[in-house]
């Protein structure tokens, strides 16, 4: 698992720049563009919420955040898994962005228990 705040800060954002470059390659029928924007709007904010969340001003401000921010990673892995689903992209292409996402759900729920917990 990551360990500090700046490593995870270094794993999203690349993470919100493969969901661009994923949105930019999807096919341009209706369905796609819709899905698409779902995803690249969830997928980009992951990176920017978390970052909302490492400038949080209390405990409780921090729950707050890394809550939306989970919230955010798993709305992701959802849109991804649509996107297979309804046969707009192949599931191979998509396995390793999916398996971010929700290994980035993980990782921000857990950070929301342990600051729950304190």
């Amino acid at each position: 698992m990551i360990s500090s705040p700046e490593e995870l800060r270094q794993r999203t954002k690349p993470f919100a720049l493969r969901v661009i470059r994923l949105f930019r390659a999807l096919p341009k029928t209706e369905e796609a563009r819709v899905l698409g924007k779902q995803v690249l709007r969830s997928g980009t904010a992951v990176a920017a919420n978390y970052r909302s969340a490492c400038r949080a001003r209390s405990r409780a401000d921090f729950i707050s955040k890394i809550g939306i921010t989970v919230e955010e990673a798993d709305e992701t892995a959802f849109w991804l898994e649509l996107l297979i689903d309804a046969g707009i992209v192949r599931r191979g292409r998509l396995e390793k962005l999916q398996a971010e996402a929700n290994e980035l759900v993980r990782i921000f729920a857990a950070s929301r228990t342990t600051a729950k917990g304190r």
